[in-house]
Parts: structure tokens; sequence; C-alpha cells
């Protein structure tokens, strides 16, 4: 049975890595998996085969002209299955659709309150199904439902181990897919946000993603995996001191980078409206531009001791990287200036592919 076992487990491994490679190179011959893979040719034509009849994959095309006759084009069908991921926050859940690729399909946003009652997971089923129905979904090509919550959760997805932001600590997976008919799991937000970026970035396998929203959060992307840590608690960079008996934090101790780069540092300068900061800063306003200065220092010492500790790509998102982009130059100046190794900020240290729903689409 142990061999038996064994056996499945190979087959399975294979498949997977024959359907990643088709992923990433899109399209493909039988050939260029035997090369890449260094598999043999008749488990690659038995995995191609079994894939296809699944609808994972397409022949529709030809490859190359070598004199003889073209080779099979295996196409990745980025469709075939798709996704259902919520982010939910304290006065607000968005609701995306995503396809095989992490391209977001469809998205639905909502107004409502968090509260651990009946009537609000009834309320997330409503927004499943109606998004569901609003992009006509076969109910069999739904792999599942992802939901990014911001709390700390189990190694296995289905309980908040803490969850101080919402105040749930202890809620499940089970109440929460209470009205979902999907498989489903619960998900750090910052570790959802950070796989949805090295989903979408085929060529970075080790990454550190820094989520700068209203709370600060993080995930260690090692080898393509979030690595969670022992106790689910890693990638907390929201909670490194960066000033030493600095600002108070709502965590109990002074001086977190939470204080200091947390989106609201900026938007509680304009009402809560973090868009428009970034107008009056693009205008030229002295104050915003002198708050705005103060933030990426205090950022770029965090993002420098991050590759000091990680040695890796390190991504900027959340609501913040979702304007960083025309404030990388100055950004990547300050982090050449502490970086002691000369190692140029341009080459690891990145604005995040995903603007908007990135937990959601993560998730």
């Amino acid at each position: 049975m142990e061999q038996g076992k064994s056996g499945m487990d190979i087959k399975g491994m294979n498949r997977k890595k024959i359907y990643e490679f088709l992923r990433r190179s899109r399209s493909v011959s039988k050939q260029d998996i035997v090369y890449a893979l260094q598999l043999s040719l008749p488990t690659v034509t038995q995995n191609l085969q079994e894939l296809q009849e699944k609808g994972l994959l397409d022949t529709a095309g030809k490859i190359g002209n070598t004199g003889g006759r073209n080779a099979t084009a295996f196409t990745f069908i980025s469709d075939a299955k798709v996704a259902v991921g919520i982010d939910i926050q304290k006065h607000r859940n968005t609701i995306v659709v995503v396809d095989l690729d992490g391209k977001v399909i469809e998205t639905l946003k909502k107004k409502i309150d968090f509260s651990m009652t009946d009537e609000y997971y009834s309320k997330l089923g409503e927004g499943v199904r109606e998004i569901l129905e609003k992009t006509h979904t076969d109910p069999q090509k739904v792999l599942g439902v992802g939901m990014g919550v911001p709390g700390l959760i189990s190694g296995d997805g289905q309980e908040v181990v803490y969850g101080r932001i919402l105040n749930f600590t202890g809620e499940t997976c089970a109440n929460f897919s209470k009205y979902i008919p999907y498989r489903s799991l619960l998900y750090n937000d910052a570790n959802a946000a950070g796989f949805a970026e090295i989903w979408s970035l085929h060529n970075i396998k080790n990454a550190f993603y820094i989520c700068l929203s209203n709370n600060i959060g993080g995930s260690v992307l090692l080898d393509n995996k979030v690595y969670e840590g022992d106790n689910q608690r890693s990638g907390e960079v929201g909670h490194m001191t960066v000033v030493a008996d600095g600002r108070p934090c709502y965590c109990g101790q002074y001086g977190c980078l939470e204080t200091y780069c947390s989106a609201t540092v900026l938007s509680d300068t304009t009402d809560g409206d973090l868009g428009v900061f970034f107008e009056k800063l693009k205008n030229g306003d002295m104050e915003s531009r002198m708050l705005w200065d103060s933030y990426l220092r205090y950022l770029s010492l965090a993002v420098n001791n991050l590759r000091m500790l990680f040695d890796c790509k390190i991504i900027i998102g959340g609501y913040v990287g979702s304007y960083i982009d025309g404030y990388m130059e100055q950004l990547w100046e300050m982090v050449r200036q502490r970086n002691m190794f000369e190692d140029d900020p341009e080459q690891f240290l990145l604005p995040c592919q995903y603007k908007t729903e990135a937990i959601a689409a993560g998730a």
C-alpha cells in the first residue's frame, strides 16, 4: 500500500509540474515539456491526455517548422476553472471572481459592517451567489471560496487564532461559510495579497510583500509558497519597532512601523480619503510633501531591514502601494543610502502589480 501511495504521489507531482509549466509557458509542445522537466515521453503523454480530458488544456495550434510535421501546441486554458475571493474588512467586503491566471473577471463591493452574526454571514453567501450569477458561472467550474481577513489564521485555514482588529479571535471558517455552498478557507489578508503578486509574476519565487493599508501586514513568500512561521505569525512587519519608545500602537507597544507607515497616517489629514492626499501631494501642497517625506524615511528603514534579513525581492502593496509607482525613484534613493551592500534598489524593490482587489484575488 505504501508503494502504491508513493506511486500516486509521484504521479500527482508530475501532473502538477506539467500543468504549472503550461501555465507559465502558455503554449508548448510535448517535446518542450519532456526537455524542460526531464520527464519521460510516456509520462508526459499520459498526463497531457488526462489534463485535456479534464478540460484544463487545449491543442488548437501547431508549433515550429523543422522540415517535418509541426508539433502540436498544448495550450493552458485560463478560464477552465474559477475561484471566488472575499476581502473582509471592518466596514465593507470586496468579492471577486478570478480565473486560473489570477485575473479578476468580476468585482462586487458591499458596504457592510462586520459582525459575528447569522445575518452577516447570510449576506456573505448572498454576495457569492450574486457575483456568480452576474458572471453566468457554471457552479461546476468553481474551485472554492477564499476569504482574506485581518487576523492570524490556523494552519488549516479553519480558525482565527488572533483577530484584534475585528475583535473576532476564535471565529471559524464554518461560520463564515455557513451560507456558501463551496469549499471555503480563511487566509491572513497580507498573505493572500502577497500570494496574488507571485502568482502573477512568474519570474519571482522569493519575496517579502508589505501591505500598507489602514493596518500594516506582511507576507514572507519562499519558493512560491507563503511561509507562515511556527505559529502562523510570520511577516508581521507592522509591529517591527522602527523608533525605540516611539508612538503608541494599538498592540500596546511603542514605535511600531504601524504607527508611522499605515495608510491612515496619510489619509487622516484628508478626512480619511487617501486619494485626496495623493492629489494634494501631486499638486505640490507643502504640508503633504513634508508628511510624505517623513513617511518614506520610515518606510525606507523598514525596507532596508527586510532586505538585510531576507535578501529577496520586496513588493510594496496595499492602499499606499496602489499610488506609489510615481514615487519609487524617491524611495529607491532613500533605500540606496541605507544599503550597506550597494545593491541597486531598482532591482529588488518593486511596486505591486495588483493596484486593487489584491487581498480578494489572492485569497
